[in-house]
């Protein structure tokens, strides 16, 4: 007979112990709150046995998991290499082998200081050998993640002496680093050993002697925030860091980083809706921090250093003048809005969104009407009229989405730009800026016969409320909608709405198994998200947060009321800030769904929001508000929180997923929220499926990242009712 224990017949029920809150005259009753305790054994036995129902409710889907796993594997290159991108001497790239996890991260020397065409590598060369001449690997990921069940690398950077690499590490999944310093002629490590790291390292610049000596970083308070900047000199303890800057204000996350040129650090101290920037001389190791603009509410900006007619100046991207954000100059020195010269002035049309400064050029990205832009201006040398030339990248299709890539040479002449969409797969292109030609470096590689003509992508409409039109970005094989092409089809709908965040189109091998199984999949570019301008997002949060899921409802009825499918043949994904948008969505309209995945969703909003020692809860105030102190806030988040409003509704089957050691989203959200599911509405079929050794992002390694989304794609299948569904061909 087997050991093994036998699967459950019923779901498990966490016990109620009712917690019981009265604020602004609402009075609460939170049964579930005791599974907060993430050290106590029983919350454990609860996690496992909740993942050990999910285990045998999906069951009879371990084959169709296998099988998309071997189809995500088969269609991927395992064994490839990155574009290589210049950076002074070398050639930078990462590597990824057959069979392994993580991968490498590799250069070679340049061997003609006047050519920008990036290496290749030979067509016959071997995994297990330099895939260029004269490769050295800088840090192998899966030396470095062995013994560990979770492994993350939150950055590296070589010194600007090309001498040492400082890289930070995760082996937990709670976004707290360590980071140490490779020698990388000795291969061996300093004794500078720094934790509780927010990801990774700033350089200073050299000295004149030529060895780097210092770098910057930051650390976290004890709610998860971004607080300080540390200056640490090589060969000192930790103890003895030099604290360069600190932000009190609890509203505010702290950033360091240096200019394209090199030439100053800056330290941003940013709120959802203000910020102020520092400056330091790069090449000063014991500058102290120069304000640049003081903080006014209301208005964002951020610096780039730029050299005009032989002139330091800064550019300012800023929203003083309009909520689009416009491209600004100012001198070298602390200059208040007032003294911002307007380069790219304010338009309602574009949103401005990035800028990159290069010895000639500056390099902006925008977007207009929902589609992203690359957009090209020529420097003069009159700084009374910088610009000499305007021009765009162009590439074709509507959906496309184009960013610029890594270009951190201040003078190159080429710079790198991606592209890719729903259909077609991630291209890498050097646009040369002398003659604006574009040339592709590399598109990603999808083996077995993939073909993007095999695909149609469609940019929908949909009537919302308020007189809006969301748009929906859809991929569908060609032929699925049979000879009329009109025919319903299952359709994966995914959705996100918060933070201006924009869900461009974008490409994946997993989402074939499904596509080429006869689904469609969809985008709904709903308000909260920065798709269309900076007015969509704050027609999507704090008092307008109710638009965010009137929109994916929409879509949703949209794709139904244009047939291109019926309501129970519909799925909605979404995860993290996209989690609440389904648990909002699942409580607000069940009958307009087959099934709904969430994936570690902030569906406990209430809660979190009103625990300021919670990680992100009071810099969050200015996206969802603050329920402590506004009565308005309380009952418009209680509203619509999913936690608060689930009944016993029709809702369609749920899969829930989180991880254990999440600091963004915690792991009890989503436990709660099943378990008052279960409790509530007797006949929902829901699942919550919790990894134990993983954080925000999943687990860790492209193998058992593949084996993750196999799981739930599996799931979506068997709603979508394609679960036995034979591959297209």
């Amino acid at each position: 007979m087997s050991d093994a224990p036998s699967a459950p017949s019923v779901p498990p029920r966490a016990d109620q112990r009712p917690v019981t809150t009265t604020l602004h005259g609402h009075t609460r009753t939170d049964e579930y709150e005791w599974l907060r305790a993430k050290d106590d054994p029983e919350v454990i036995a609860y996690l496992e046995a909740e993942n050990a129902w999910t285990q045998a409710r999906t069951a009879h889907l371990a084959d169709l998991r296998g099988r998309i796993f071997d189809e995500i594997k088969a269609r991927t290159l395992e064994t490839d290499l990155s574009v290589p991108t210049r950076v002074r001497g070398y050639w930078y790239y990462g590597r990824s082998f057959e069979g392994r996890q993580y991968g490498a991260t590799c250069r070679v020397p340049v061997t003609d200081p006047d050519d920008w065409t990036p290496p290749q590598p030979a067509a016959d060369a071997r995994p297990d050998q330099p895939a260029l001449p004269g490769e050295e690997t800088l840090l192998d990921l899966d030396e470095l993640a062995e013994g560990h069940e979770f492994f993350s690398l939150g950055g590296s950077s070589v010194s600007p002496d090309d001498r040492l690499l400082a890289y930070a590490t995760d082996v937990v999944g709670d976004e707290r680093y360590t980071v140490r310093v490779l020698d990388l002629a000795t291969r061996e490590l300093h004794e500078d050993v720094l934790t509780d790291v927010m990801g990774g390292v700033t350089w200073g610049a050299a000295p004149e002697s030529g060895a780097a000596d210092h770098f910057y970083y930051t650390t976290v308070d004890e709610a998860w925030r971004p607080d300080k900047v540390w200056r640490h000199r090589l060969g000192t303890a930790q103890a003895d860091d030099e604290l360069v800057f600190h932000e009190p204000d609890g509203r505010y996350f702290v950033g360091v980083g240096r200019t394209r040129s090199r030439r100053y650090v800056v330290v941003a101290a940013s709120s959802k809706t203000t910020s102020e920037f520092h400056v330091l001389d790069a090449t000063d190791p014991h500058a102290q921090p120069q304000l640049f603009a003081a903080r006014t509410d209301g208005v964002e900006y951020s610096l780039e250093h730029a050299v005009i007619g032989g002139q330091d100046h800064f550019l300012v991207l800023h929203n003083a003048n309009g909520p689009e954000f416009e491209l600004g100059l100012a001198p070298a020195v602390p200059t208040p809005a007032s003294g911002w010269v307007p380069l790219l002035p304010h338009d309602p049309a574009v949103r401005l969104e990035d800028v990159d400064a290069f010895a000639d050029h500056l390099v902006v990205q925008q977007r207009s009407n929902g589609s992203s832009q690359v957009r090209v201006l020529t420097l003069s040398d009159d700084p009374a009229a910088p610009i000499a030339a305007d021009r765009f990248v162009e590439f074709p299709g509507e959906l496309a989405t184009v960013g610029a890539g890594n270009n951190p040479a201040w003078e190159q002449p080429t710079i790198r730009v991606g592209m890719g969409s729903l259909a077609r797969p991630s291209a890498v292109y050097d646009h040369d800026l002398r003659t604006g030609e574009l040339v592709l470096r590399k598109q990603a590689p999808v083996l077995g016969g993939y073909d993007p003509d095999d695909y149609e992508e469609h940019r929908l409409w949909a009537p919302s409320t308020g007189g809006v039109e969301v748009p929906i970005s859809l991929v569908v094989r060609k032929g699925v909608r049979g000879e009329s092409g009109t025919e319903p089809v299952p359709v994966h709908l995914y959705g996100y709405g918060a933070y201006e965040a924009s869900m461009d189109p974008y490409f994946s091998v997993a989402r074939l198994s499904t596509l080429d199984r006869g689904a469609a999949f969809a985008i709904a570019h709903i308000r909260g998200g920065g798709e269309m301008g900076r007015r969509w997002y704050d027609d999507g949060k704090l008092e307008h947060k109710q638009h965010t899921f009137d929109d994916f409802i929409a879509a949703a009825r949209h794709l139904v009321e244009t047939g291109w499918t019926t309501p129970e043949r519909i799925v909605g994904e979404g995860a993290s800030a996209g989690g609440l948008l389904i648990g909002a969505v699942a409580n607000q309209a069940p009958e307009a769904f087959g099934g709904f995945v969430a994936g570690v969703p902030f569906v406990d909003t209430l809660t979190t929001m009103l625990d300021a020692t919670l990680p992100l809860t009071v810099p969050e105030y200015d996206e969802w508000g603050n329920p402590s102190a506004d009565p308005v806030a309380y009952e418009r988040i209680a509203g619509y929180a999913p936690y608060e409003n689930v009944a016993d509704l029709p809702y369609p089957p749920i899969l829930a997923e989180t991880s254990l050691n999440d600091t963004r989203v915690l792991y009890v959200e989503p436990a709660k929220w099943v378990a008052r599911l279960r409790d509530r509405a007797p006949h929902a079929d829901v699942l919550l499926r919790t990894e134990m050794a993983a954080g925000h992002g999943g687990v860790s390694g492209r193998y058992r990242a593949w084996e993750d989304r196999a799981f739930s794609l599996a799931w979506i299948l068997d709603r979508l009712g394609l679960a036995d569904a034979e591959i297209l061909s």
